[in-house]
């Protein structure tokens, strides 16, 4: 087993600490918020006895832990002695920026309940010094938008920004459109098999349904298209720190032209070494 890997997420209050868990969750990293400093330990041990074992955390440390923080520095110390790879990410804000979000949102802040976000937000300071100086990577926070900071957290662990997964879901417009799709294409002007006595009972998964599909005029024009703009799309989205991309392509049953040009854009994705899943949600419908 490799060495833990645990990243400490801490900041102030608004800077954009929910911001950077969700981009580590969408690195695989299993996310803990307000987890006192002294049960680190204990919970990390309890990740390694898991099946199979949790070698990635990212844990969030803020002034809601405001008794335990005076711990951390020595926590953070002893976990590195044991050999366990530990990074803390700070989060800072200009006074006035959070002032600005604080306004926008209309949320009180937790250190200073009564009202007064600048009170809070110098209270919040002064406790999350020692915090602040281990720091191994500080973001300022403050003209960065949520997409721009994700980026930023992604870079700096992966080392690289993680490409968008593409999921790609066929499916049968007479069973409802499915509410996960982002983008959504409608091929039901493609020849349909359906009406083709030797191909009805088969599904675009075999050969000579998708050559029946594709290999048209029409077919060939509409992929042709289709891929171009998902090719153009998905390095807009990789930057975007976007971890995932469902495209519906639909059919009247489901059965034939949605499964061939469904499988047709996976193996194109494929080739360019994209992440696909694949799935023919109402393929054996209707048999």
């Amino acid at each position: 087993m490799r060495q833990p890997r645990v990243v400490l997420v801490s900041g102030l209050s608004g800077s954009g600490k929910s911001t950077a868990m969700a981009a580590l969750e969408d690195l695989s990293f299993y996310c803990v918020d307000n987890l006192p400093a002294q049960l680190i330990p204990q919970f990390l041990e309890l990740c390694a006895k898991a099946t199979p074992p949790i070698e990635n955390t990212a844990l969030a440390v803020d002034t809601r832990e405001a008794p335990f923080l005076q711990k951390l520095p020595e926590v953070v110390s002893q976990l590195r002695d044991t050999g366990t790879q530990v990074e803390v990410i700070f989060l800072d804000c200009a006074n006035d920026a959070l002032l600005t979000r604080y306004r926008e949102t209309r949320r009180v802040h937790p250190l200073s309940p009564g009202g007064d976000v600048e009170e809070g937000v110098a209270r919040e300071r002064a406790l999350l010094g020692d915090v602040a100086a281990l720091a191994d990577f500080a973001i300022d926070t403050s003209a960065l938008n949520v997409h721009q900071l994700k980026e930023l957290v992604v870079q700096h662990v992966s080392g690289s920004v993680r490409p968008t997964v593409v999921n790609l879901l066929s499916f049968g417009f007479r069973y409802e459109t499915p509410r996960s799709a982002e983008l959504l294409f409608d091929v039901r002007f493609l020849p349909n098999p359906y009406f083709e006595e030797g191909l009805r009972a088969q599904t675009g998964n075999e050969p000579e349904v998708a050559r029946y599909v594709l290999d048209t005029d029409r077919g060939r024009a509409f992929t042709e298209r289709l891929t171009g703009l998902v090719d153009f799309l998905l390095p807009l989205y990789d930057r975007e720190g976007k971890a995932y991309l469902t495209i519906g392509i639909g059919c009247t049953g489901g059965r034939h032209r949605s499964v061939a040009i469904t499988n047709a854009l996976a193996t194109h994705l494929r080739e360019r070494d994209r992440e696909v899943n694949v799935e023919h949600r109402d393929m054996e419908r209707g048999k």
